[in-house]
């Protein structure tokens, strides 16, 4: 049979107003018109072909005896295509997948605008969670690379004690400074540490009560001595634990780029530099304004709180929250740099003649910028009705300015605790009691490279055998 003869019998159907459609076993006869009611759709676009070889490109076969179209496709789900065809809507149910539903609709060229309102967000919902699901995992094995790295540099510099004298107290007791929560003695000298410093912390601030001042010799107020002993008893602990952990170090070169390094140094350079400016001070009179200096050097005590973050999890998964979102937190500045600049003006043009407060724009920067922060300390409020509703779109922008990126620093927040914890626990279950022979970093370098194989060949398989590839297979075939 020709292709026009075949044209003409298939022509002959559609004007008996039926077709034959057999999908994967699945056979039905559909009337012309129902389908004709959308022409864009493959069934559509079938009934307009004047040829075989167009009708070809749009099934996959056609029976000349039995006057049918095949199509190799699923034919579990060609039910939600009639159903389409019938009442011009699309209705998911929830056992279905989404991803092989929407590359079958689009198959059949229906468009995902046609799923009813019942259905939609939970639709649609279902094809974003896998896209979180795949964040989370992206991110769960980010951790676990950047884990592995850190234990692999933690073994690193622990070999390098083999060898040298005294090497194995030196790594015990390089672990026992360094490594919070490793041993009993760890912890005893952790706790000490703490109590160290929140006591160097109490101390600056009751020495800054008048009760606790002492007035020197010219009416000045001083230090009451049994501070300045337990402020010496501070640095003296401090100089001894940052002498120690720099003596025990494995590599002298890199001890200082360490961050917790360098805020050990920080907690007891002013001092040192006080101590030297009040020495010249003493010696020569006229250079007396670096008292000054030796004054601000002493408020940079308060930075040794800093010190806590070697032994909390905590505030090192927030140090490195705050080191990789640099992108949201110029986000957040950059939103509110736009809405202080606006609604500073707006409120400046309204209030400058009716506020003193509000009468420069610097001023209004501030008041801006108080408002959208929501602290509201209520010393500068806008008077007229334009400058009320002004504050109030001010503080609505402010709290939507500031809670679009506290999600995303949230996750790398709970991103980095758990990648911290997950460091942390592995290292209290190392033993170098026998040395680095049981567990050199080549072991454990070979051994991540295996798991990264094991789970690239196990993605591998998966992207294979789903659902949602398995028909778009079908469909190429």
């Amino acid at each position: 049979m020709t292709g026009q003869s075949l044209w003409d019998a298939s022509e002959a159907d559609v004007e008996d107003g039926e077709i034959r459609i057999n999908v994967g076993g699945f056979k039905r006869r559909l009337r012309s018109h129902t389908l004709l009611r959308f022409p864009e759709t493959r069934l559509g676009r079938l009934l307009l072909c004047h040829s075989r070889e167009a009708m070809l490109e749009l099934c996959d076969d056609y029976d000349d005896v039995q006057r049918e179209f095949y199509f190799d496709r699923n034919p579990e789900l060609f039910p939600y295509v009639l159903h389409f065809y019938h009442t011009g809507k699309l209705h998911v149910m929830a056992e279905l997948c989404v991803f092989s539903f929407s590359q079958e609709i689009e198959y059949w060229g229906i468009n995902e605008f046609f799923i009813d309102s019942c259905c939609s967000y939970s639709y649609h919902g279902r094809k974003v969670e896998p896209e979180q699901e795949k964040w989370d995992e992206q991110s769960d094995q980010e951790s676990t690379t950047s884990s592995f790295d850190e234990i692999l540099a933690f073994y690193n510099d622990a070999s390098k004690f083999d060898g040298q004298p005294l090497g194995n107290f030196r790594r015990q007791l390089w672990l026992a400074l360094d490594n919070p929560g490793y041993s009993v003695l760890s912890r005893v000298f952790s706790i000490l540490s703490i109590l160290v410093v929140m006591g160097s912390i109490i101390t600056m601030c009751l020495n800054s009560l008048p009760d606790f001042q002492i007035p020197d010799s010219q009416g000045n107020p001083g230090e009451d001595p049994r501070f300045e002993i337990v402020e010496h008893f501070g640095i003296a602990w401090f100089t001894l634990e940052l002498v120690a952990r720099f003596a025990v170090a494995p590599d002298f070169l890199k001890f200082f780029k360490n961050a917790l390094n360098l805020i050990d140094l920080m907690s007891i350079v002013p001092f040192y530099v006080t101590l030297v400016v009040n020495l010249v001070v003493e010696s020569t009179p006229t250079l007396a304004n670096l008292g000054r200096v030796a004054q601000v050097l002493r408020l940079m005590r308060i930075f040794r709180i800093l010190k806590l973050a070697r032994h909390s999890t905590g505030l090192r998964s927030l140090g490195a929250t705050l080191k990789y979102s640099y992108k949201e937190v110029g986000l957040l500045l950059l939103y509110l740099s736009v809405g202080i600049s606006i609604f500073s003006v707006v409120a400046y043009t309204i209030e400058k003649e009716e506020n003193e407060g509000l009468a420069t724009i610097p001023a209004c920067w501030w008041w801006a910028t108080v408002s959208m922060t929501t602290v509201g300390y209520g010393d500068v409020v806008p008077g007229t009705t334009a400058g009320k509703l002004t504050a109030s779109a001010c503080i609505l922008a402010g709290i939507l300015v500031v809670v679009l990126p506290i999600t995303l620093i949230f996750n790398k927040f709970s991103h980095f605790y758990r990648r911290q914890k997950q460091l942390e626990s592995a290292m209290r279950s190392c033993d170098f009691g026998d040395g680095m022979k049981e567990v050199p970093s080549v072991n454990l370098r070979d051994y991540y490279a295996h798991k990264v194989k094991s789970l690239m060949a196990s993605l591998t398989n998966m992207s294979r055998s789903s659902p949602s590839e398995l028909s778009l297979n079908d469909s190429l075939h």
